[in-house]
């Protein structure tokens, strides 16, 4: 079996620790704070903590994707050095950086004609598209080869739960995603959303919870509802959360306490900078593998 790169984007919402422990590289994105350029780096330029220090208190953000001459110019070291890639990429449900994987692969095909390269949708976001690359790890180290590993993906990305709730509706108005009138009526009556990813991979509102305590018991009642084996679930547990880490814990805590199989504590991460430019503090994202999901 020939040496392989298993790659993903910057928006899986792991630690850069996490990923070089299990030898997963990372394409980056970009993102704007009140005009000025970084690199969605996983806290390398600027530290997560102080990007949400500056959302909360006015700062105004953007995001970029990775281009197809990024694309290009980070495959072709590892073509370079004679190893195939497959790269997974952000769910072209939220992102359209797929293109752009996808126009560089190509063009590479032509320069490197005896190199593999593969582009994957991951249908995934934030650490949920961080577990599926953790699990894509698991069966790379077990010896799968480089197709058979894109075939696994392909055939188990939408077995990948994503539940998520916000407790601060205002960078959703300021997205666009609600309405002013919505969020001050919902900030009133303490509405934090209960939203998941479909089988397209994007996001879907799909229900209206009043109040945090209620909110974090009903995200554990849908991995209950939905969790491969039920109770019974003996496999990893991904928490991703902005500034919240007091509700990411209370979730973690209730996961550990109904999942007593569970491989392992649940793993809280930090919602990075490109996502968190979306979501804004406050949003806390459970992750596992479940039931395939539907619209």
């Amino acid at each position: 079996m020939s040496e392989y790169i298993l790659s993903c984007c910057s928006t899986a919402d792991l630690s850069k620790e996490y990923l070089e422990s299990r030898d997963i590289r990372y394409a980056c994105f970009h993102y704007e704070l009140d005009g000025k350029q970084y690199v969605d780096d996983l806290g390398q330029s600027m530290p997560i903590s102080e990007f949400y220090r500056k959302m909360e208190e006015g700062a105004m953000t953007r995001t970029s994707q990775v281009n197809a001459e990024e694309y290009a110019a980070y495959f072709e070291q590892f073509l370079k050095a004679g190893k195939d890639v497959l790269h997974v990429c952000l769910s072209s449900g939220l992102s359209g950086t797929i293109n752009g994987a996808n126009a560089a692969a190509s063009e590479l095909r032509e320069k490197y004609p005896e190199r593999k390269i593969f582009i994957v949708d991951s249908l995934a976001a934030s650490s949920g598209f961080g577990l599926l690359m953790d699990t894509l790890a698991d069966h790379r180290d077990a010896g799968m080869s480089i197709e058979e590993l894109r075939d696994w993906a392909e055939a188990h990305r939408l077995y990948l739960h994503h539940w998520f709730f916000s407790t601060d509706l205002k960078y959703y108005v300021r997205g666009g995603r609600i309405s002013k009138t919505s969020g001050f009526i919902g900030g009133i009556l303490g509405i934090c959303p209960l939203l998941n990813v479909n089988d397209e991979g994007k996001l879907i509102p799909r229900e209206k919870i009043r109040g945090k305590k209620r909110v974090i018991a009903e995200i554990v009642e849908r991995m209950k509802e939905h969790a491969e084996g039920g109770s019974e679930y003996s496999g990893k547990c991904f928490i991703s959360m902005s500034a919240c880490e007091n509700e990411a814990k209370a979730v973690a805590a209730l996961v550990e306490e109904a999942f007593p199989k569970l491989n392992g504590k649940v793993h809280i991460f930090d919602i990075g900078t490109t996502i968190g430019s979306h979501t804004g503090p406050g949003t806390v994202a459970l992750f596992f593998w479940g039931d395939k999901r539907g619209h």
